[in-house]
């Protein structure tokens, strides 16, 4: 099972990877270490730190013929990466 689910390209997450920050969807029962170890790993960098954010899916609520259906999106959580001055990921390289 892999820690590592995608790299967050959102506007907020582009600004900070200029400040050498870098942003992941991971799974939500990894904590910070085997973060850590995931990005050494798949992308070769040295990581300083890492911050992690749990969020809670959001209600939502679908009118059909048979009635309201509601429910919520699935919870998920972030990781705020920083790596060692200097070092770069390039998400585009594969593309």
């Amino acid at each position: 099972m892999s820690i590592l689910f995608k790299p967050l390209v959102t506007e907020k997450i582009s600004t900070l990877n200029e400040k050498g920050k870098y942003g992941f969807l991971v799974d939500r029962k990894a904590n910070k270490i085997e973060i850590k170890k995931a990005v050494e790993k798949m992308y070769g960098v040295t990581v300083e730190s890492v911050n992690t954010m749990n969020y809670q899916g959001k209600r939502k609520s679908r009118y059909t013929r048979s009635g309201v259906i509601s429910g919520r999106k699935p919870s998920f959580k972030k990781a705020i990466v920083s790596v060692a001055e200097g070092e770069v990921i390039d998400f585009y390289s594969g593309v």
